[in-house]
Order: structure tokens, then C-alpha cells, then sequence
């Protein structure tokens, strides 16, 4: 945990991963039924899997930036998620642990953030806005955190921003038509589940406040 609340820093970035790999086990069984519904069910299994293992690897890693932290959950969801999850958020990871590599984030640090690990998802899954995938949740989660940044906001208003555009984006994939993924095959029948990886969006970006709030 952070020793000070509202400040972005490794403690926080360390204690952000072990709330995160807590809420997808909470949310495993809610993302695999969503998974079920338009998907291979297994959404939630692998994202549990993944956080596990990240959780297990963080609080003994060596890390001076956030950046670090980022890196480690990148390479460990790379090699422990299967399905689409695992290299979706790897890359995210990845790209975010790219551009924090500093000891404490910004109100600017934390836009970079969100917009690295957008412009990962979209490289990695050659998604765009409107086709019922996580896109659809991290995109105007990013916005919103620029937006409050442009706004004077501190690094947790910059984050409870983005969590606020996570959740409207989430919500607006339930009535879209998949035409992405696995769950395009489904058609018209895609049109009315919330799409299980703008939820675990939510999910992730839950944990980053919560802890940020403290």
C-alpha cells in the first residue's frame, strides 16, 4: 500500500497489482459467464491465472519505477494467460510500463499511461471503437483522464476520470454487434451481453483507485 494516500507511486503500483489479482478472483466467475455468453467462457479462468501469478512475483521483485511493476505484470500475463487476455494485456502492460518509468506518476504520467496501454490493445488486437471489445471500455477511459487532466486534476481525480469513461464504455458494448473476435461469429445474438473484456477493464481500473484512495 502506499504510504501516502493519492500518491502513484511503486508502493502504490505493487499494492494496485495484489488489489487487481483479488477483484478478478472476486470477478471470476462474473467474466467466465459473460465469456459464456458471447465468448469461450474461459475470460475468467485466464485473467485469475494470470493475476495470481503476477500477484505471487510483485511483492519479492526488485522495482524502482512504475514503470517495473507494469513490466512484471506484462511479461508475467504474457506467459501464464492463454486465450486473446494474455497478449491483449500483456502488450497494455507493456506499453503503459514503457512510458512510467519513474518513481511517481503525474497527472501527465497517468494519461501516458492509459493512452500506451490503448494504442497496445488496438496494435495487438486490430480492434477500433464500436466493435464490442475492450477497446470500447479503455477508450474513453483515456479520454476521460486527459480531460480531467487538461482540467487541473490531481493523479487520483486523472484516474477516477478514467474509471468513470471505463465504466460508460463498458456499459455501451451491451448493445453493439460484435464484429470482432470470436464473438462476432454469433451475429446478431452478440447484441446484448456486456462484453467480458471492457468489464475486466473495469474491474483493473477499480483496484488502481481503491488502492489510490486508500
Amino acid at each position: 500500500m502506499s504510504a501516502v494516500t493519492g500518491v502513484l507511486d511503486v508502493a502504490w503500483a505493487r499494492a494496485w497489482v495484489l488489489a487487481a489479482a483479488a477483484a478478478v478472483a472476486d470477478a471470476k466467475d462474473e467474466l467466465t459467464e459473460l465469456d459464456r455468453q458471447i465468448g469461450d467462457s474461459d475470460h475468467g479462468v485466464n485473467m485469475d491465472r494470470g493475476f495470481q501469478a503476477v500477484a505471487a512475483k510483485v511483492p519479492d521483485a526488485p522495482a524502482e519505477t512504475v514503470g517495473d511493476v507494469l513490466k512484471l505484470v506484462a511479461t508475467t500475463l504474457m506467459s501464464t494467460v492463454g486465450g486473446a487476455a494474455g497478449p491483449l494485456y500483456g502488450t497494455a502492460f507493456l506499453r503503459a510500463a514503457k512510458v512510467t518509468a519513474v518513481p511517481e506518476l503525474g497527472p501527465d504520467d497517468v494519461v501516458a499511461l492509459l493512452e500506451a496501454a490503448l494504442e497496445g490493445l488496438v496494435a495487438r488486437g486490430k480492434a477500433a471503437v464500436g466493435e464490442k471489445t475492450m477497446v470500447d471500455a479503455w477508450t474513453p477511459a483515456a479520454a476521460a483522464a486527459a480531460e480531467a487532466r487538461d482540467a487541473g486534476a490531481d493523479p487520483t481525480g486523472v484516474l477516477e476520470a478514467a474509471l468513470r469513461g471505463a465504466e460508460e464504455g463498458a456499459a455501451s458494448t451491451v448493445p453493439l454487434l460484435a464484429t470482432k473476435g470470436r464473438a462476432s461469429y454469433l451475429g446478431e445474438r452478440s447484441q446484448g451481453h456486456l462484453d467480458p473484456g471492457a468489464r475486466s477493464t473495469v474491474v483493473l481500473l477499480t483496484a488502481a483507485i481503491e488502492v489510490a484512495r486508500g
